[in-house]
Protein backbone atom coordinates (compact mmCIF):
# COMPACT_ATOMS: atom_id res chain seq x y z
CA UNK A 1 0.00 0.00 0.00
CA UNK A 2 0.98 3.53 -0.86
CA UNK A 3 2.37 5.65 2.07
CA UNK A 4 1.84 9.20 2.47
CA UNK A 5 3.16 11.42 5.45
CA UNK A 6 2.95 15.38 6.21
CA UNK A 7 5.30 16.60 8.20
CA UNK A 8 3.33 19.77 9.53
CA UNK A 9 2.89 21.43 12.99
CA UNK A 10 -0.46 22.57 14.92
CA UNK A 11 -1.77 26.39 13.79
CA UNK A 12 -0.39 25.97 10.69
CA UNK A 13 -3.18 26.77 8.05
CA UNK A 14 -1.06 25.60 4.73
CA UNK A 15 -0.59 22.76 6.66
CA UNK A 16 -4.15 22.11 7.45
CA UNK A 17 -5.16 22.86 3.53
CA UNK A 18 -2.75 20.27 2.95
CA UNK A 19 -4.41 17.64 4.85
CA UNK A 20 -7.83 18.34 3.96
CA UNK A 21 -7.40 17.84 0.47
CA UNK A 22 -4.82 14.27 1.58
CA UNK A 23 -7.88 13.41 2.94
CA UNK A 24 -10.12 14.08 0.12
CA UNK A 25 -8.42 12.23 -2.12
CA UNK A 26 -7.82 9.60 0.39
CA UNK A 27 -11.21 8.89 0.24
CA UNK A 28 -11.03 8.14 -3.47
CA UNK A 29 -7.53 6.53 -3.58
CA UNK A 30 -6.74 4.26 -1.26
CA UNK A 31 -3.23 4.79 0.89
CA UNK A 32 -1.90 4.82 4.37
CA UNK A 33 -1.60 8.43 5.76
CA UNK A 34 0.62 9.60 8.82
CA UNK A 35 0.56 13.33 9.94
CA UNK A 36 3.65 13.61 11.65
CA UNK A 37 3.58 16.36 14.31
CA UNK A 38 7.55 18.18 14.14
CA UNK A 39 7.30 20.01 17.46
CA UNK A 40 7.52 16.72 18.80
CA UNK A 41 10.93 16.22 18.03
CA UNK A 42 13.83 18.95 18.23
CA UNK A 43 15.26 17.39 15.53
CA UNK A 44 12.92 17.41 13.01
CA UNK A 45 11.99 21.10 13.98
CA UNK A 46 15.44 22.30 13.40
CA UNK A 47 15.24 20.45 10.37
CA UNK A 48 11.79 21.03 8.46
CA UNK A 49 10.59 24.14 10.40
CA UNK A 50 10.35 27.05 7.60
CA UNK A 51 9.81 24.53 5.47
CA UNK A 52 6.29 23.15 6.08
CA UNK A 53 3.93 21.18 5.17
CA UNK A 54 5.89 18.74 3.43
CA UNK A 55 4.42 15.79 1.88
CA UNK A 56 6.02 12.14 1.78
CA UNK A 57 4.77 9.32 -0.73
CA UNK A 58 6.46 6.43 -0.39
CA UNK A 59 9.31 7.96 1.51
CA UNK A 60 10.38 10.58 -1.41
CA UNK A 61 9.31 14.47 -1.18
CA UNK A 62 6.39 15.20 -3.25
CA UNK A 63 5.31 18.43 -2.04
CA UNK A 64 6.48 21.45 -0.05
CA UNK A 65 4.19 24.24 1.12
CA UNK A 66 1.47 23.46 -1.33
CA UNK A 67 -0.51 20.41 -2.71
CA UNK A 68 -2.02 20.22 -5.84
CA UNK A 69 -5.11 18.19 -5.76
CA UNK A 70 -4.05 16.96 -9.45
CA UNK A 71 -0.49 15.90 -9.21
CA UNK A 72 -1.09 14.07 -6.41
CA UNK A 73 -3.58 11.96 -7.35
CA UNK A 74 -1.02 11.56 -10.30
CA UNK A 75 1.99 10.66 -7.91
CA UNK A 76 -0.32 8.78 -5.43
CA UNK A 77 -1.62 6.12 -8.54
CA UNK A 78 2.17 6.19 -10.04
CA UNK A 79 3.21 4.42 -7.00
CA UNK A 80 0.24 2.28 -6.96
CA UNK A 81 0.98 0.99 -10.25
CA UNK A 82 4.51 0.61 -9.38
CA UNK A 83 3.85 -1.41 -6.17
CA UNK A 84 1.24 -4.17 -8.00
CA UNK A 85 3.78 -4.26 -11.14
CA UNK A 86 6.66 -5.59 -8.17
CA UNK A 87 4.17 -7.96 -6.78
CA UNK A 88 3.31 -9.19 -10.00
CA UNK A 89 6.99 -9.33 -10.93
CA UNK A 90 7.96 -11.18 -7.78
CA UNK A 91 5.04 -13.84 -7.90
CA UNK A 92 6.67 -14.04 -11.10
CA UNK A 93 10.07 -14.64 -10.24
CA UNK A 94 8.68 -17.07 -7.72
CA UNK A 95 6.82 -19.47 -10.08
CA UNK A 96 10.14 -19.84 -12.67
Amino acid sequence: MVRVEIYSKKGCCLCKKAKELISKVNAEVPFSFKEVDITASEDLFRKYKEDIPIIFINGKKAFKFKVDEIEFRKKVRIEQIKSRLSKLCDKKEHFS
